[in-house]
């Protein structure tokens, strides 16, 4: 178990969908299918933590890892990014969200009246109707969110204003000098970061990016001062700290264009399930470790000794010889490879790494070397990873909280041990009795799979992703999702 970490988010997901599309059977079906890998996902993923997911083959890991970094596109529900602040990057959808601010707010009062009267109605009922009601919520939450979710994020109380056209003119001007300074701000971290990979060595062009982010910071500190005034004149109304509690600083990374996603990209790193697949055959460890570094533009080419010093410190400190340098793939084994995979996503120095069944395909004495060299990593550079595996025994070393997936669905979310000592949910109980023993207790096995009368999960139904919604937290920091059928949990089930 890893040492206990800050309580501050690094990205936060909410109600993350991922829908594959089915090929349609003919020219005449017109409903469109779909293959639901992430139904409706909501979880933070804490700074300088290891949140483990596990769950069997097929439940949607690997697509929510993929897709929580945005390799592919999601469906559905937002992700942010907490590594960055809105002012530092100032992405295209702010503008967009500022502009649309009149018309998306028109009908903001009937939406929130109608969900206000949903969560009265659900008080009175119980059993099936609650449950259907308890849907119908859910839905209307996500088109909500999808809907007011980055206007709520990014404007706060202005949106109480009666001229919501004079509120929207003011932050459009605030975003057009913000993107100035923002410009600035991206080639002064890519300038940092050069620095940092040089040993400190510089031409001066730091000191010049600075000077001029500090004279165009003037003009915007000048529309920040409007806002802040437009803003103090609004503090007495009703619904202000409603709306101003609303405010959010995390970059929604599902809006994001491809050059602005391809900028963070540095930050948020994978390392690959597969050892040898996702290595270029026909390029040298150098250059598949390099790769990135010089597309970011912080080494201009892979001929400079800075670029070669740089790589072979990487690759030493993932445990790799440099004299591997000009070697391919092929001349390695498999544990040797995932090195280089782990060295690639190390080299741009990333915040975050999603970690995709890294070790599942190596023998244990390489497992136990590349488990430690990670947390080495970890510790050093403050890493925040995504452990994704079903091995349950790798998991609970390297975890500081764990997650288990279930038919595209989080059933279960708590501190690793807590998962391990007291497990809640009937599939966490399944993969936990699953677990090999060198002398089975078929005492201990059948306590574990015990179901309680009274039990309120509702095991059977979740791979239809129509029960089990409810999120519950039954002790510190352990949530389980669960099927409150008379709208409450009763405790002395859990």
């Amino acid at each position: 178990m890893t040492t206990k970490v800050e309580e501050k988010a690094l990205l936060k997901v909410e109600h993350l969908q991922k829908y594959f599309p089915i090929k349609k059977s003919s020219v005449f079906q017109k409903k469109q299918d779909y293959v639901k890998a992430n139904k409706d996902i909501s979880i933070e993923i804490k700074e300088g933590e290891t949140l483990g997911l596990v769950g069997e083959s097929g439940c949607g890991k690997s697509t929510f890892g993929r897709t929580l970094i945005q390799l592919y596109d999601q469906t559905g529900g937002v992700s942010l990014y907490y590594g960055e602040t809105i002012e530092e990057m100032m992405p295209k959808y702010v503008l967009k969200a500022y502009k649309s601010i009149p018309k998306v707010m028109a009908s903001h009062n009937v939406d929130i009246a109608e969900l206000n009267e949903i969560e009265t109605r659900l008080l009175n009922l119980k059993g099936e109707e609650f449950a259907e009601l308890n849907e119908e919520l859910r839905l209307k939450k996500i088109a909500y969110e999808d809907k007011y979710g980055n206007v709520l994020r990014l404007a706060g109380g202005l949106l109480v204003s009666d001229n919501l056209n004079a509120v929207s003119k003011v932050l459009e001007e605030k975003y057009q000098e913000g993107s100035k300074v923002a410009e600035l701000n991206k080639k002064i971290e890519i300038e940092t970061l050069k620095r940092e990979m040089r040993d400190g060595k510089t031409n001066g062009e730091l000191d010049k990016l600075k000077a001029q982010r500090d004279e165009v910071n003037k003009k915007f500190t000048a529309t920040e001062e409007k806002v802040l005034a437009m803003k103090k004149d609004l503090e007495s109304h009703a619904e202000f700290e409603f709306f101003e509690s609303k405010l959010d600083s995390g970059i929604d990374l599902s809006q994001l264009t491809k050059n602005e996603m391809r900028f963070l990209r540095k930050d948020l790193q994978i390392i690959f399930q597969d050892p040898y697949s996702s290595l270029d055959p026909r390029f040298t460890v150098g250059n598949i470790i390099g790769e990135g570094l010089i597309a970011h533009g912080l080494f201009k080419d892979n001929k400079s000794d800075e670029f070669n010093n740089y790589v072979i410190d990487i690759m030493e400190k993932c445990g790799l010889n440099k004299e591997f340098i000009h070697r391919y793939p092929h001349q390695f084994s498999g544990g040797q490879r995932q090195r280089i995979g782990i060295a690639r996503a190390l080299a741009l120095k990333p915040r975050f790494i999603v970690c995709d069944e890294a070790v599942s395909a190596l023998d244990v004495s390489i497992q136990s070397q590349v488990i430690n060299l990670l947390q080495d990593l970890k510790d050093e550079h403050n890493l925040t990873y995504l452990f994704i595996t079903h091995d349950l025994g790798v998991v609970r070393y390297i975890s500081d909280r764990i997650g288990v997936m279930y038919f595209g669905n989080l059933v279960e979310l708590a501190p690793a041990e807590e998962i391990f000592n007291n497990p809640q949910h009937p599939y966490t109980k399944q993969l936990l009795a699953a677990i090999p023993r060198m002398d089975r207790d078929e005492e201990e096995i059948k306590k574990l799979l015990e179901v309680k009368p009274n039990d309120i999960f509702d095991f059977k139904f979740q791979e239809t992703g129509e029960a089990d919604k409810d999120w519950y937290e039954v002790a510190p920091d352990h949530f389980v999702a669960c099927r409150l059928l008379d709208g409450h949990a009763n405790k002395e089930v859990l």
